[in-house]
């Protein structure tokens, strides 16, 4: 999630190809449709904050024709090419979660993979019934879930106490309880450090150091209020003085040596305190105005190949080799990498380029699904199925406020009916996810 703190201004990017990406989207709000037609029940998952439980497709119906599922993969095909295949260490986890993921039903085969929000101070009852029945992945909280350090702890102690349910066959793995504490004036809980913003890192006579004070001190933080990820660190490169990122103090640095060495050392220091690092937003918004705000409108980042590689991206090798547990992947267009999707939409950069070039082994999550950059994507149904497809493996259902869970988890269990989601990945990338939880502090 892009830290929002204080709220940016609305700006809007370059759209690039958007006429070919409306069409192709057509063609697959076609195929799901037809997917869809012979299911009954509803198709109208509700958010949990209304209490009620959300029904997906994929719960009500018992087989999908051959010739629906060869529409839907290709609809789907036809907006991003291949999809991105198992990596191993995919593969290596899938080994190892096979008998748990043979247990599980379509809708918490998905729901293991969807993060989802909520509104107010208090932990719905549907959500906690969801969590309960094992169709729950994780959960992010923003300022408006937050008003105490008692409070908070409060909350997430009825989630664990959910996610512990025997209805639950995933409840040896801690959700994701995730939040963003950057530091300095993106910090969702106001009261912890880090103290110092990025910038002030960055500038300090020692960046490595301050940042490694800082990573523990976020660690301290949400460990005192059973979180266990952290949206953090940014490693995105700035390029001028109260652009995107330098606007709110959330970038170290305008080198990007700098910004490698201040990133691997947050991640190593808060890692070492129970809390995985999520390092983003690949492969860098550090170029990005101060009102090219993707929560907000399509932005394009116009660098060449060569800058991205050995500027924008350059932090996340160092961060690999600390050991970054997840990455966040922009929703901008970067042409020179893929001329018509955003990054997170995109399996040559999902896995292509992160993956592959640059040697992220680590679970993919993607930024908020509800994002502005992505209107011409259809639903946020078709939005969640695609981004899983390009290779991303959690889906962080939200927007600048709450979305329904819901329809994120009916988007992956209909793209694993219908084909558009091939099984073996999808069961890899929950694979990997589920390993990753297998190892955190609930």
């Amino acid at each position: 999630m892009r830290g929002r703190g204080p709220r940016r201004q609305a700006g809007f990017g370059r759209p690039l190809a958007r006429g070919a990406a409306v069409k192709a989207m057509g063609a697959l709000a076609g195929a799901l449709a037809l997917a869809a037609s012979g299911c009954s029940g509803s198709h109208g998952p509700t958010s949990p904050t209304a209490g009620s439980s959300p029904t997906t497709p994929s719960d009500s119906a018992s087989s999908t024709p051959a010739d629906q599922t060869t529409a839907a993969a290709r609809a789907a095909e036809a907006v991003q090419g291949p999809a991105a295949t198992p990596t191993a260490a995919q593969l290596e986890a899938l080994r190892g979660q096979a008998k748990l993921i043979a247990k599980l039903s379509p809708s918490q085969l998905a729901g293991q993979r969807v993060i989802y929000s909520y509104n107010g101070l208090s932990a719905p009852s549907g959500l906690l019934s969801l969590i309960s029945r094992g169709e729950v992945g994780g959960v992010i909280f923003f300022s408006f879930n937050i008003s105490s350090e008692g409070q908070l702890r409060s909350v997430i102690a009825k989630m664990e106490a959910a996610n512990d349910s025997p209805q639950n066959p995933a409840r040896a793995y801690p959700l994701l309880l995730m939040t963003d504490q950057e530091g300095g004036l993106v910090r969702r809980m106001p009261w912890a450090g880090p103290v110092q913003s990025e910038a002030q890192i960055g500038a300090a006579a020692d960046p490595a150091a301050a940042a490694q004070t800082a990573g523990g001190q976020a660690a301290t933080a949400l460990r005192a209020v059973g979180m266990n990820v952290n949206l953090a660190p940014v490693l995105d490169v700035y390029r001028q003085p109260g652009d995107f990122d330098d606007q709110y103090q959330r970038s170290y640095s305008t080198n990007p040596s700098v910004v490698a060495q201040a990133g691997a050392a947050f991640i190593t220091a808060q890692q070492a305190g129970g809390v995985a690092a999520t390092v983003k937003h690949f492969p860098g918004l550090g170029d990005a105005g101060a009102g090219e705000d993707t929560d907000n409108m399509p932005v394009t980042i116009n660098l060449p190949a060569s800058t991205l590689r050995t500027v924008d991206e350059l932090p996340y090798r160092d961060a690999i080799k600390a050991g970054a547990k997840l990455a966040m992947v922009s929703w901008a267009v970067y042409p020179a990498l893929d001329p018509r999707l955003p990054a997170g939409l995109s399996p040559l950069i999902v896995q292509g380029e992160l993956q592959r070039r640059v040697g992220f082994d680590g679970v993919t999550i993607t930024d908020a699904l509800g994002a502005g950059a992505l209107r011409a994507y259809g639903s946020l149904q078709n939005k969640t199925m695609l981004a899983a497809r390009a290779g991303m493996d959690a889906l962080l259902c939200t927007a600048t406020r709450p979305l329904p869970g819901g329809e994120c988890v009916a988007g992956l269990a209909d793209g694993y009916r219908d084909g558009a989601l091939p099984k073996t990945a999808f069961e890899a990338q929950l694979a990997q996810l589920l390993q990753l939880r297998a190892g955190l502090a609930p």
